[in-house]
C-alpha cells in the first residue's frame, strides 16, 4: 500500500504486535494486518480527519475503528492494552539508555484542553476561562510518560495527579521525588503522593514574579505535551468518552518513545 510520513516503522510496531494480538481470539484467521491497522489509527491522529475519512490504502475504517475500541478497553486491572504496550516501550527505551525501567524522579503537570462540538464530557478551568478537559501527565526526565490521567477541566491539578499516579502507583514503587509547579502545593498533595508512592514532592517557585525564566527540569514536561500536540486529533477533545481521550494520548506517546 501507499506509505504515509505518519506510519510506524516495522521494526517498532513487532515489538508491540504480541500485545495488540492478545485482544482478539483466533477463531478464524486474521484477514487484514495489525501493522495497517495501526498506521490507520496513527493517520487519524496525525491528520485529524474523521474515521470515514481514512484513505482506501488502510482497512475499512469500520475495521480500524473496532480494533481500537478493543485496544482501549480497561481490564480487569484498570488498564488497556494500549497503556500496557506504551509502559513496554517506555521501560526499553529506559534500558537503552543505560537505565532503569523504573524511574525514580517524576514531574506532573496538567493541560487544560477545550471541547469541540462532539465532545461527551466538559468541565469549566476558571483559571485559564478553558471548558473541556484536562490532561494530567507525569514523566521522567526524558519525557517518557509513567502515568496520564484525564478528568474534566473542573478538577484540580492535584486531584488529577493524585488519580494518574494512583492508576499506575503499582510501577511506580520506585520513585522518590515528584517535582511540581505551584499549582500542587499544599499538604494533602503531599501526603497523598506519600501515601501513594511514599516519594517526597518538590515544589519549583520562581525567584521573581512576572518574569520569564525557565525553570530547571520543568521544561520536560512541556515538551511532553508539546510531543502530543503534533498530532491534530489531539489539538481539541473531539471524543465523547474521556476513556477515548486518554487512549488516544497512550496511542500518540507510542512512536516518541
Amino acid at each position: 500500500r501507499k506509505t504515509y510520513p505518519c506510519d510506524l516503522s516495522r521494526e517498532a510496531f513487532e515489538e508491540i504486535r504480541p500485545l495488540l494480538e492478545s485482544v482478539r481470539k483466533q477463531t478464524k484467521p486474521r484477514t487484514v494486518d495489525l501493522y495497517d491497522v495501526f498506521c490507520g489509527v496513527l493517520y487519524l491522529l496525525k491528520s485529524g480527519c474523521q474515521w470515514r475519512m481514512l484513505p482506501s490504502e488502510y482497512p475499512k475504517w469500520r475495521t480500524v475503528h473496532s480494533y481500537f475500541a478493543k485496544w482501549s478497553a480497561l481490564g480487569s486491572d484498570g488498564c488497556s492494552v494500549l497503556e500496557q504496550a506504551l509502559k513496554k516501550v517506555v521501560g526499553e527505551a529506559r534500558t537503552k539508555q543505560g537505565r532503569k525501567s523504573s524511574t525514580r524522579f517524576l514531574i506532573v503537570d496538567a493541560q487544560s484542553v477545550k471541547n469541540s462540538d462532539s465532545a461527551g464530557q466538559k468541565g469549566y478551568d476558571a483559571g485559564k476561562k478553558i471548558s473541556g478537559i484536562k490532561r494530567h501527565i507525569a514523566v521522567d526526565t526524558q519525557g517518557f510518560p509513567h502515568a496520564i490521567a484525564v478528568t474534566t477541566a473542573e478538577v484540580t491539578d492535584r486531584k488529577g495527579a493524585l488519580l494518574g499516579l494512583s492508576r499506575c502507583a503499582a510501577d511506580l514503587q520506585d520513585v522518590e521525588c515528584v517535582l511540581a509547579d505551584s499549582g500542587y502545593v499544599g499538604q494533602p498533595f503531599a501526603l497523598g503522593v506519600d501515601a501513594l508512592l511514599g516519594a517526597k514532592v518538590k515544589i519549583a517557585k520562581r525567584s521573581e514574579l512576572h518574569t520569564f525564566a525557565v525553570m530547571p527540569q520543568r521544561w520536560v514536561v512541556e515538551r511532553s505535551f508539546a510531543w502530543i500536540e503534533k498530532y491534530r486529533r489531539l489539538w481539541k477533545n473531539c471524543e465523547r468518552k474521556l476513556n477515548t481521550s486518554l487512549q488516544f494520548i497512550h496511542f500518540a506517546f507510542l512512536p516518541s518513545c
